[in-house]
């Protein structure tokens, strides 16, 4: 065993056996606790639980390998994933947490109708499932690399450990294990990224430093013939760039499993200050991911740029071993660099590998390899436990106990959202393995997903008296109809031909305009149909306004009367 995967095994063995030891400890026996946590968690607890549960394998893994690739392109996931958080703060958040309730979908139910509940039920388990795919992915590369095993094997062994704590302890357990793979994460992204600032600088603040890089780092770009790599718009069109943000940021204020994080707080004024404290630490990330981006693809073209084969640095045979990284047959010097397989480039690396390959590629010490690979399994489990969640919660909430068996008790409907979760994973890592995309476009079609589904309805739902049944369920399913149907268009998914975007629109921006569809479907049809009923006036009251109280339903009951 070499010493990256030593100390790769001791970070992961500790780490996994405080997390599960977290769920153990938290497990809990009624829907109360599996669910919302029993409405307590403090607020700063809860932002970090946010933070985690939000920053998934996408946000450690991938996104700062796309900015590395992307160049100021790659800011559309900054930008958007970001601003969509300040939207949920703002818009949705508080008034959620004061109807109180367990799922997302419940509250669409109790808004509009059990129709409309069933839909967004349905949307949710397809969002998180198409969410939790990344996370496999994820967790399977990490495992590939530094457990030396291939990617199927790396997902199986993700696939599991996620299954055993999310089980265990609901989102009473996953939050609190949240909190410590929070902790987890971003101590292993801020190591690497400081110590490589001070390397390239003599300043150890990555953050106001990798600036200085900059002009190097075109030079180089141009050196190997790729774009500059601070052009704007040189790998997306500027339409695409603007479409890609804003879906990004719909989606996130419309994700089911960061929505009900908010449910979990005693108070409305605490899911206020969870949305701060998750700003907070989301910042501490996102305001590195540039620098880490930056000081990567300058690592990694200066390493490389012009180098024989023969001596190309460990790193790369590292990672050429999981299908990673590859060489071009018949190359004998590199001369250019690709993310892309089909580009020809003497030198292909996948996005997804460079944040963990970034303390290998600057030549850092073993431990901290070690830790960025547990930070990485952090990110990835953290979320893929709050989709799990999700699905669990609406497959026994929405649709079982909802809509197949009211009687059904507490311990019965744990055990259908205990299966559920068990049906999700599996299917999960079979499409894990062979996901459609990185993991940060993976994540991205997702939230696509959640803008054309879920953020019409809720903003409507909450600042539209007249918004009705009928036209909230015309708009979902128009908008999940063209986002899925344009998606599988541009996607080499269920054995179709991938066709050239229309009008530059890439899939992870079509999330946009399915969420326009969404909005006008809606209006349209709420002003051609009969207006909601006088109650649903009043309820919307009740949760916009503060001087307007509401009681919660007694814990464990998911029925209002």
């Amino acid at each position: 065993m070499t010493d990256i995967q030593l100390w790769t095994t001791v970070f992961i063995v500790l780490t996994f056996g405080l997390y599960i030891g977290i769920a153990w400890r938290s497990r809990v026996k009624e829907t109360s606790g599996f669910y919302v946590a029993g409405h307590g968690i403090p607020a700063v607890a809860n932002g970090a639980a946010v933070a985690a549960d939000w920053m998934s394998a996408a946000s450690f893994i991938s996104m700062a390998g796309l900015v590395a690739f992307l160049g100021s392109d790659g800011s559309v996931y900054l930008m958007g994933w970001t601003g969509g958080f300040v939207l949920l703060a703002l818009l949705l958040a508080p008034y959620l947490r004061k109807w109180g309730k367990y799922t997302v979908p419940e509250f669409v139910g109790d808004r509009y109708s059990e129709l409309v509940r069933t839909l967004a039920a349905v949307a949710a388990v397809l969002i998180s499932f198409t969410y939790i795919v990344g996370q496999m992915n994820g967790g399977g590369i990490v495992f590939s690399r530094f457990l030396n095993l291939n990617l199927t094997g790396g997902v199986m062994v993700a696939a599991a450990i996620i299954f055993v704590y999310s089980v265990l302890g609901g989102m009473k357990g996953i939050t609190w294990t949240q909190v410590a793979q929070y902790t987890v994460l971003i101590i292993a992204y801020l190591i690497p990224a400081v110590a490589i600032a001070q390397q390239f600088t003599g300043l150890p603040i990555p953050q106001v430093t990798f600036g200085q890089i900059l002009s190097e780092l075109n030079a180089l770009s141009a050196e190997l013939g790729l774009n500059e790599y601070t052009a704007a718009f040189s790998e997306r069109p500027m339409v695409d760039v603007f479409l890609v943000t804003l879906a990004l940021m719909l989606g996130t204020a419309g994700l089911p499993h960061v929505i009900i994080r908010f449910y979990t707080t005693k108070t409305v004024r605490g899911a206020r200050y969870s949305a701060f404290w998750a700003l907070f630490f989301i910042a501490l990330l996102y305001t590195t991911a540039p620098a880490i981006g930056a000081f990567t693809k300058f690592n990694l073209l200066d390493g490389v740029n012009g180098t024989a084969v023969a001596q190309l640095p460990d790193w790369v045979d590292n990672w050429a071993a999981t299908g990673l990284v590859s060489v071009a047959d018949g190359a004998e010097t590199i001369n250019s660099v690709s993310n892309d397989p089909a580009a020809g480039a003497d030198l292909t690396v996948n996005n997804d590998i460079l944040v963990l390959a970034t303390p290998e590629i600057a030549g850092l010490p073993a431990p901290i390899v070690g830790l960025v690979a547990a930070g990485g399994m952090a990110a990835a489990m953290s979320t893929a436990a709050g989709l799990l969640l999700v699905i669990s919660s609406s497959v026994s909430h929405d649709f079982y106990f909802r809509r197949i068996k009211k009687s059904a008790s507490d311990s019965e409907r744990l055990l259908v959202g205990r299966l559920a979760m068990t049906a999700a994973v599996i299917v999960a890592v079979v499409a894990g393995i062979n996901p459609p995309a990185f993991v940060a476009e993976v994540v991205a079609f997702a939230f696509g997903l959640a803008a054309a589904s879920f953020f019409p309805a809720l903003v409507l739902g909450i600042f539209w008296k007249r918004c009705n049944a009928t036209g909230a369920a015309a708009g979902i399913v128009a908008g999940l109809a063209l986002t899925i149907t344009y998606m599988i268009y541009t996607l080499d998914v269920f054995g179709t031909e991938a066709h050239e975007h229309i009008l530059g629109v890439s899939p992870e921006g079509i999330g946009s305009i399915g969420a326009l569809v969404n909005v006008l479907v809606a209006v349209a049809v709420s002003k051609a149909t009969a207006p909601p009923p006088a109650h649903l006036a009043e309820l919307v009251e009740s949760i916009r306004y503060p001087s307007v109280p509401r009681e919660e339903e007694p814990a464990g009951t998911g029925e209002r009367s």
